[in-house]
């Protein structure tokens, strides 16, 4: 079975329709499937439910998804860096389920691993409760959050090879495993496409049965998010001329 694709619009032909759901790898900008987020824009699906950490940034990312409107519903845990998430969520356009992203990974994992529900007591007696079951284990309370399982993965990995095994890069692992397994058809876009038995089997952490599709895009670009400097010590304190100041 051949899963490697020349592109990201081969690689989604056939599998795109309005309204399914999609798990998108990646935390802040880091390890964000770009090439196969900018194929669906271009392709016009509409009424998606995106299931992501976050929603990039305005014009990145899932940003582009949200500028031109073909997101419905985001199932998140952090987007305060997104304006016009901000912006469509207070007008009405755009539903949002927040989670605590911890409890939002393991519905993640729950549904790949093919557990339906899971009890945490993360949420109990807050906002993140109404609605939901709340069971007593051992004289505590414990919230029960649903997995999740999506339509179609789309995630981004360091190497990977033409069998699919994929290896990420420290803070691209936080989302992108466990979304490589929780979705009907996963497709995976790497830095660098290698023969199979170039990776060594002990540093693969998604094995190429989870992964039906591939692409290779090349080194991605690596964004900052948000730029924090703080001045040197050295250039903070007055410079020694000999004179009092």
């Amino acid at each position: 079975m051949n899963k490697v694709y020349p592109d990201a619009q081969a690689a989604l032909a056939g599998l795109l329709r309005d309204g399914m759901l999609v798990m998108a790898g990646g935390f802040g900008l880091c390890g964000i499937p770009e090439a196969l987020i900018l194929a669906i824009r271009d392709s016009g699906v509409k009424n998606l439910t995106v299931v992501s950490n976050n929603a990039g940034i305005d014009g990145v990312g899932l940003g582009l998804l949200l500028d031109t409107r073909q997101i419905k519903k985001m199932i998140s845990s952090y987007v305060g860096e997104n304006k016009t998430f901000a912006q469509q969520y207070l007008a009405g356009e755009l539903e949002i389920e927040f989670n605590p992203q911890g409890t939002l990974a393991e519905r993640i994992r729950a549904g790949g691993a093919g557990i339906p529900a899971f009890y945490t007591k993360t949420g109990v007696g807050t906002l993140i409760a109404e609605g939901k079951e709340v069971k007593e284990f051992d004289g505590e309370k414990y919230l029960m959050e649903r997995g999740l399982f999506g339509d179609l993965a789309i995630v981004h990995a360091w190497k990977g090879d033409t069998a699919g095994n994929l290896v990420y890069r420290k803070t691209a692992r936080n989302f992108n495993p466990m979304m490589a397994t929780a979705a009907k058809i996963t497709i995976a876009e790497v830095e660098h496409l290698v023969p199979v038995g170039e990776i060594d089997p002990d540093h693969v952490h998604t094995p190429g049965i989870f992964v039906k599709r591939i692409i290779e895009v090349g080194t991605a670009k690596k964004r900052i998010e948000q730029r924090t400097t703080r001045k040197r010590a050295e250039a903070a304190a007055p410079a020694a001329t000999g004179v009092e100041v």
